[in-house]
C-alpha cells in the first residue's frame, strides 16, 4: 500500500515529496530496495524528498542529510557520511 501511495504521488511529477514512515508495513527485505528506488527517482527528477522515519537502516541508505527531531527541535544534524549512528540510535530507542 505504501508503494502504491508513493507511485500515485509521483504521477503528479512533484518537485517535493514528503513521506511519513514509508517503511511502515513493508517487509524488511524490501526496505533496502525502497531506499534505492527513492534515490534513483530523486536523481532522475531532481526531486527533493523529505522523510519522517524511525528505521535507521533505511534512513542511512536513503538520505543525503539526516536531521533528528525531539519534541519538535533538531537535536542532531549531519550529512549521511558524518552521522554518529550510536547517537541517533539512542534517540530512536523507545
Amino acid at each position: 500500500q505504501q508503494q502504491l501511495a508513493i507511485a500515485r504521488a509521483l504521477v503528479m511529477r512533484p518537485r517535493l515529496l514528503i513521506l511519513d514512515e514509508p517503511t511502515e508495513g513493508i517487509q524488511p527485505s524490501i526496505i533496502k530496495d525502497l531506499a534505492k528506488v527513492l534515490r534513483e527517482i530523486r536523481d532522475m527528477r531532481s526531486l527533493c524528498i523529505i522523510v519522517s522515519e524511525q528505521v535507521l537502516s533505511f534512513v542511512l541508505s536513503a538520505a543525503d542529510r539526516i536531521l533528528v527531531l525531539e519534541n519538535g527541535r533538531i537535536v542532531h544534524s549531519d550529512v549521511r557520511e558524518g552521522v554518529d549512528e550510536a547517537a541517533i540510535a539512542r534517540f530512536l530507542a523507545v
